[in-house]
């Protein structure tokens, strides 16, 4: 096996019980794909069926991008006689054993985070902390479900040092098929909040559900890592203890183990002072919030239990920048580009906890010349009987975070902007894409705007239309600039 190859037509053979057909038979794959659209040059296509469509229709297009084989349940007529295939009985259950055969060859320690929000900035964060001690696998997405933890697992490659796995549910019951996959030996709950909290009586159902990451660990050896600052803290541990795992905790509590001393918060970033098991350390982040922090200590005490450098671990975490959804600011020229306006992308997610760090931070920003705060929010979804007044509560975040316009969408978000100050209120329509129509008409420059919602509200659709701006301003203007500003943002 070569260094870039993660599966060879034998090992998939030999991991599914499936068929290799096709020329040529033996093969090589650098990757796994479940996307044709994504497929890249030296994948394996594992051909998915699900609600949202079915891969078989798509297999010709992924040989097209430079798949290598494609694992399928039946041929296509649209493929090449001679195309290499693997067949299978059932593709989903093929990658779950794709999955089960790359967790029993690899000897990397594995890292999994799960908890009610900050899943995946953690997840980054591990990621990038971990990449600084050897060879690292994670997943660059939210692929924390049923689908995308197997799939993720599946892509690791034998040689990697460690592997870090985001694990999330909806349900309880969930976490317990995909911890068994993972059997992670260090496990990190970020939190205890009512988020996802539809199909739970209350948030002990929650903590338990989240409790089901233990399942899997080896208790001669397993490390879990609780937040010490949550009401949920003791009742975690004991459950932790139960399992025979090491309890470990982070927060501002005097007696964590990875506490947060200070932490200065500032519109561009943090400047952490923390105390990792009697350490004290010191660094910048490019990410604003004292609840980015909190999550960055946990990630780095899980560095400190691998046996990893402190030093490089917090150094990889002052150069990770926010993500596309998940904070990403960019910077957009409509007509003075010495006072653009700053977007801040929240399109992913939203919880009431969610929402309220970021209007903590957005607070931090001040708009440039003649420029306003403005929020542009989405339902928060999946919140259960609770839902109507959590989105009602943000009123008060709202106005502290002293936000001048607010522009809603969706049934719940209705209850908010009836809350708000008639001077506050920006407009409220149906769905995003009603939004997206009107909000980039009434931005101005220096503004800084703000877009949050579930990822089913669909606010990406507003985001795109703000990115449209520059551009639609330099056709109307003439100018040939790009328009866009940098997206950057330097640590304090």
């Amino acid at each position: 096996m070569t260094s870039d190859t993660i599966w060879t037509s034998t090992d998939v053979s030999k991991a599914t019980g499936g068929q290799l057909s096709g020329v040529p038979e033996q093969w090589r794959a650098t990757g796994i794909s479940m996307d044709s659209r994504t497929t890249n040059k030296g994948d394996l296509f594992i051909a998915l069926v699900s609600d949202a469509g079915d891969g078989h229709d798509y297999v010709a297009q992924a040989f097209e991008r430079g798949a290598v084989a494609a694992i399928v349940s039946h041929k296509s007529e649209a493929l090449d006689g001679d195309a290499p295939l693997v067949l299978v009985k059932d593709t989903m259950e093929a990658m779950k054993d794709m999955a089960d055969a790359a967790r029993s060859r690899t000897g990397a320690r594995i890292i999994a985070v799960t908890g009610s929000v900050g899943k995946t900035g953690t997840k980054e964060m591990l990621g990038h902390a971990f990449s600084a001690q050897g060879q690292t696998h994670y997943s660059r997405s939210s692929y924390n479900n049923h689908i995308g933890v197997p799939f993720s697992l599946a892509s690791m490659h034998a040689g990697s040092d460690y592997g870090v796995f985001e694990i999330g549910m909806n349900h309880p019951g969930e976490i317990v098929p995909l911890t068994a996959q993972v059997q992670p030996d260090i496990a990190i709950i970020t939190t205890i909040a009512e988020v996802h909290a539809e199909h739970f009586t209350g948030l002990q159902q929650i903590a338990d559900a989240k409790a089901e990451i233990f399942d899997g660990m080896k208790s001669e050896q397993g490390i879990a890592i609780l937040n010490k600052d949550n009401e949920w803290f003791d009742y975690l541990k004991g459950k932790a203890e139960d399992k025979g795992l090491q309890v470990l905790s982070f927060g501002t509590d005097k007696s964590a183990d990875a506490r947060l001393v200070d932490c200065l918060v500032a519109s561009n970033g943090n400047r952490v002072t923390a105390e990792i098991m009697g350490e004290i350390i010191s660094f910048p982040m490019k990410m604003a919030g004292q609840h980015i922090a909190l999550n960055a200590i946990a990630a780095l005490l899980a560095v400190k239990m691998a046996g990893g450098d402190l030093a490089k671990a917090y150094k990889a975490l002052g150069d990770i920048q926010p993500i596309a959804g998940r904070g990403k600011r960019e910077y957009l020229d409509i007509g003075d580009p010495k006072n653009p306006v700053t977007l801040i992308d929240e399109s992913y997610n939203a919880s009431p906890v969610a929402m309220q760090a970021a209007f903590k931070v957005l607070a931090l920003i001040d708009p440039g010349r003649g420029g306003r705060r403005i929020a542009v929010l989405g339902d928060m979804l999946e919140l259960g009987s609770k839902s109507a007044q959590f989105h009602k509560d943000l009123a008060l975040p709202a106005q502290a975070a002293d936000v001048n316009l607010v522009y809603t969408c969706g049934q719940f978000m209705k209850g908010l902007y009836d809350e708000l100050p008639a001077n506050r209120q920006g407009a409220h329509k149906d769905t995003s894409q009603d939004l997206a129509q009107i909000v980039p008409d009434v931005l101005v420059p220096g503004d800084v705007v703000m877009v949050k919602g579930s990822l089913g509200s669909k606010m990406g659709v507003v985001v795109e239309a703000l990115r449209k701006l520059p551009s639609q301003y330099n056709e109307k203007s003439g100018n040939t600039g790009s328009g866009s500003g940098k997206d950057d943002l330097h640590a304090v």
